[in-house]
């Protein structure tokens, strides 16, 4: 029998993979689930107006509910599917974090710029959220910086811009300034 980790069957790599899979599914979703139930009680919060008969807070609030039923749910058949798969060719749930590391790289920066937002200001925050974006995808030095440096600025006082001055929409300044 050959023990070299590199000589492994593609059936073992399968379901390995598919343990770690499942494993991460269960642990994104339960943080999902958590963070959409604190959302779902903030929701509740939201003041209601005389014209609307189930307050401001109904739309997200469904929403949300609606959410944390699907994170459930995605839970329990990951669960169903980590205890069909084979411990003892387990690499784990990290191989799959790692895989995807972009992705929750740009999650969050997205989580940053929600909660900075009110400190700094829309314009300020939409700038450096996408500038911080371009970087996590690759734009690192050179034109592409400056590139994606154009591209922030466009796109995130452009957008301040346009909904401040074309359609009156105030956004928040921030807190700080």
């Amino acid at each position: 029998m050959n023990d070299n980790p590199e000589m492994v069957s593609r059936p073992a790599r399968e379901a390995s993979s598919e343990r770690g899979k499942a494993l991460a599914n269960v642990i994104f979703n339960a943080v999902l689930a958590a963070l959409f139930s604190g959302l779902f009680i903030q929701a509740g919060a939201l003041p209601s107006s005389m014209w609307e008969p189930l307050g401001a807070g109904s739309f997200p609030r469904l929403i949300l509910g609606a959410l944390v039923i699907f994170n459930l749910a995605i839970m329990v058949q990951s669960m169903t599917a980590l205890r069909g798969a084979d411990r003892a060719a387990s690499v784990g749930a990290r191989q799959w974090f790692l895989q995807r590391r972009l992705a929750f790289a740009t999650l969050a920066a997205f989580a940053i710029y929600a909660l900075s937002m009110p400190w700094i200001g829309f314009a300020m925050a939409s700038l450096l959220f996408l500038l911080a974006v371009q970087v996590i995808l690759g734009a690192r030095r050179g034109r592409r910086l400056l590139i994606a440096a154009i591209v922030a600025t466009i796109f995130g006082l452009g957008l301040y811009m346009m909904f401040s001055h074309v359609f009156l929409i105030s956004l928040p300044q921030g807190r700080l300034w």
